[in-house]
Parts: C-alpha cells; sequence; structure tokens
C-alpha cells in the first residue's frame, strides 16, 4: 500500500526498513558461501548492486509486483506504480513481510529465487554511478562533478531530495531519493544513462 492512497491506514515504508535489511543478508550470506575465492572489496561491490532499487525493481518484476501495489488512483494514471524507485521499496517491504509471516527460511527461498536471474549474471564488480562518473570526468580533464540539493520536501523523518549533478559543457541532471547521498547517485546514474556513457 503506497501512502497515496486514502483508504487503508498505514503504507509499506515501515516494512520496508526491516526488509532492506534481510535483503542485506540473504544477498550477503549467499554471496560469501557461493564465493569462497572473493576477497572483501569484491563482495562488498557484487552486494550492493544486487540490493540496490534496480536490482529490487527488477526481482519485482518476476512476480508482476507493479500490478499489486496499492496506490492513489491519480498517482496511478501517472504510471506511479509503475516506477522503478517504488517498485523497489515494495519489494523490500515484501521480503519483510514474509519473513514475519512465515520465518527467515521462507524469505530466503522467496529471495533467491525472485533474485535468481540477478544472481545467474556474469559477476562483474559494478562500480557505483558517483565513482563511474568522477573517474569519467578525471578521464577528459573535466573538473569533479559538482552536486547540489534542488529541493527538500516532506517531513523531517522522511524527506525526499532533489540532488543535481552538474559536469562542464552539458546539461545538469536530477536524482531523487530519501536521502541526500542517495539521490546523488540516482542524479550521476540519469547523467550515465543520458550521454549514453553507461547504460
Amino acid at each position: 500500500t503506497h501512502g497515496s492512497t486514502q483508504k487503508h491506514k498505514g503504507d509499506y515504508q515501515r516494512l520496508e526498513f526491516l526488509g532492506d535489511r534481510v535483503l542485506g543478508l540473504v544477498i550477503a550470506e549467499h554471496l560469501f558461501r557461493s564465493n569462497p575465492d572473493k576477497g572483501e572489496g569484491e563482495l562488498t561491490a557484487m552486494h550492493s548492486a544486487l540490493v540496490r532499487g534496480e536490482a529490487c525493481a527488477t526481482a519485482g518484476d518476476t512476480i508482476g509486483l507493479s500490478n499489486l501495489v496499492i496506490i492513489g488512483s491519480g498517482e496511478r494514471a501517472k504510471g506511479m506504480n509503475l516506477n522503478r524507485t517504488v517498485l523497489g521499496d515494495v519489494m523490500e517491504a515484501l521480503v519483510a513481510a514474509i519473513y514475519l509471516d512465515g520465518g527467515f527460511e521462507q524469505a530466503r527461498t522467496f529471495v533467491l529465487r525472485c533474485w535468481d536471474a540477478l544472481l545467474k549474471q556474469p559477476r562483474v564488480a559494478v562500480k557505483d554511478p558517483k565513482t563511474f562518473l568522477q573517474e569519467w570526468a578525471l578521464a577528459r580533464a573535466l573538473p569533479i562533478p559538482a552536486y547540489r540539493i534542488v529541493s527538500r520536501e516532506g517531513p523531517e523523518h522522511e524527506p525526499v531530495f532533489v540532488v543535481a549533478v552538474e559536469v562542464k559543457d552539458r546539461n545538469p541532471a536530477e536524482g531523487t531519493a530519501k536521502s541526500k547521498r542517495a539521490a546523488e547517485m540516482d542524479a550521476a546514474e540519469q547523467f550515465l544513462k543520458r550521454e549514453g556513457i553507461r547504460p
């Protein structure tokens, strides 16, 4: 249930908090056991790629999650139930719900089934968007990308940040997230995609 609907009390955000931790443990344990030759750095990079919002949304696609999100009619008309950030958050909440209802083993079974295709992809340690963009800029003798907060909305306990990244001689790109750091990551990701630097 998304916070935009008034028909139901509460929403998925408390569950999302717990699901993020359960998911992190399941993926960490799986990577640890299935990659005995990898060091901490490689495992950390692989873990980060598998628990990020886009990966959660992709895992949610395997069960048609967008059709299950209860959302306000106005937001549904705008396609918010298809928003990758929303889907990623809801998938984390679903992991928490299964954990609370059936225990850790049930949650692990669910995660490993939905993340199966992602876990089978080539195990390439993907650099985070900010690092990738900074290295790309420096390789071209450009100044380090600059980030600035465009807006901060929502209540104190649940803010939404919009951050813009600026690279010399290029149009800025904006990212949105619940923390300044995550919004910076999203802005860098949007810039990389828009400029065709990294798919």
